[in-house]
Parts: structure tokens; C-alpha cells; sequence
């Protein structure tokens, strides 16, 4: 047997293994040849909440130099810090960039997500009332960390009590979970809010990691010092 026909019949072989492998593992990959999906693995992620503003009537944007003189009986309790405005979750092993969007639009957002995780328009200040809300891509099993696919990965893994915090202006706040939700898309975030006269900060990624199927949201409480 000559070279070329022994080349011919390895290619066959893995070409038929490939089909194969394809074939039996379609629900586990399918997502791969999802355009949607490779773009941001978000498809709808944005589109039940245009701005926060509409979920929970408040009225303040939240970017890094943003501090209107308020008076709030729910001051935020904070330390000084020299970090950069990031999000720290130790229990997941989660140290990302904060990226504040200046508006909703899909394409501005998917930009901003490559860069870490997003702070959604219309979010409050800490120690306001309302809520902040971020989001993060999340991604399938062994998908590369590559830009910040995976960040939201884990998000799942976290416990009732374990601390988030959020690094903005060169202060720490620190937060503590209450609770834990998988909603169908396009459900309200208020409708799980069960404090929105608090400060609440909320963690919204894609469930199961790397599908558009649901969604999962982690609220937390502005815990005091």
C-alpha cells in the first residue's frame, strides 16, 4: 500500500470518528456551533432588563465617579483600599476587573464582558438603596480562560454567608450571600429582591455554565462593620 492510499484511509477513520464522536455527544456540544453562543453565550442575557431603573424605580447611575449628595439612612460601611475596582470571591477563586458600561447596548456589552465583569446601567452606589447589579460570562467545562468566559463560572458553588467583595474609588465593601436563584430568562430580578429598600448586590450569569437556558442569580447583603 502506497503512501497516498494509507493517508486516504487514516483521514477516513478520524473523519468517521469525529462524526461519531459528534453524533453521540450532540447535547454536550451543540453549543459549539451556536453563533450566538460563541459571540457572548448570553443571547437574551440582556434583554429582560433595558435598564435597572424599570425593575426597581431607582433613579441613580452608578460609575466610578458618580457621588451625588444623598441622604441615606443606609450609609455604606467601607475600609480604604489601594485595589483597583475589581470583584473578589475567595470561596470560587474569583479575582476580576470591574468594568463600568455606559449603556445597554449588546454590542458595547459583549466588549465590556471580555474585559471582566460589568456593572449593569442604572445600578446604585453601595450603601444606596437598590440594587447593583453584575454581570459575568460563564462558560462550559474545560472551555480555555481565555479574556473572562469563565469568571460566572462557579457561581453555583457558593454558600449561604460567604463574602463577595467589591473594590470601587479605593474602597472596600464587603458583602455577604442570602440566598441563591436559577429563574427562566426574561424573569424580573425585583421579583427576587426581598430588601430593594437595602442595598442589595446581585451576580447574574448564564445556567448551565455556556448555555442559554436560564439564568443564575446570587443576591448579597452590604454587610456592616
Amino acid at each position: 500500500m502506497d503512501n497516498k492510499k494509507r493517508a486516504k484511509i487514516i483521514k477516513g477513520f478520524i473523519t468517521l470518528y469525529i462524526l461519531s464522536f459528534m453524533l453521540f455527544n450532540w447535547n454536550d456540544i451543540s453549543w459549539l456551533f451556536n453563533y450566538r453562543a460563541i459571540l457572548g453565550l448570553l443571547d437574551d442575557f440582556f434583554t429582560p432588563y433595558p435598564s435597572i431603573e424599570a425593575s426597581f424605580l431607582v433613579n441613580n447611575s452608578f460609575y466610578p465617579n458618580y457621588g451625588p449628595n444623598q441622604n441615606n439612612d443606609n450609609k455604606a460601611e467601607f475600609v480604604y483600599t489601594d485595589k483597583e475596582n475589581s470583584l473578589e470571591i475567595s470561596a470560587i477563586g474569583i479575582y476580576a476587573p470591574i468594568v463600568f458600561s455606559q449603556n445597554t447596548d449588546k454590542k458595547v456589552l459583549a466588549k465590556d464582558l471580555d474585559k471582566g465583569v460589568i456593572v449593569y446601567p442604572g445600578s446604585v452606589l453601595p450603601g444606596e438603596k437598590g440594587p447593583i447589579v453584575i454581570l459575568g460570562h460563564s462558560a462550559p467545562p474545560n472551555w480555555p480562560r481565555i479574556k473572562y468566559d469563565w469568571v460566572f463560572n462557579n457561581l453555583n458553588d457558593l454558600n449561604i454567608g460567604d463574602s463577595v467583595i467589591i473594590n470601587i474609588n479605593r474602597k472596600q465593601y464587603t458583602y455577604k450571600i442570602t440566598q441563591k436563584n436559577i429563574i427562566e430568562k426574561g424573569q424580573d430580578l425585583a421579583s427576587l429582591s426581598l430588601a430593594t429598600n437595602k442595598n442589595v448586590l446581585m451576580l447574574v450569569s448564564c445556567w448551565p455554565p455556556g448555555k442559554n437556558i436560564q439564568r443564575i442569580v446570587v443576591q448579597t447583603a452590604l454587610d456592616t462593620i
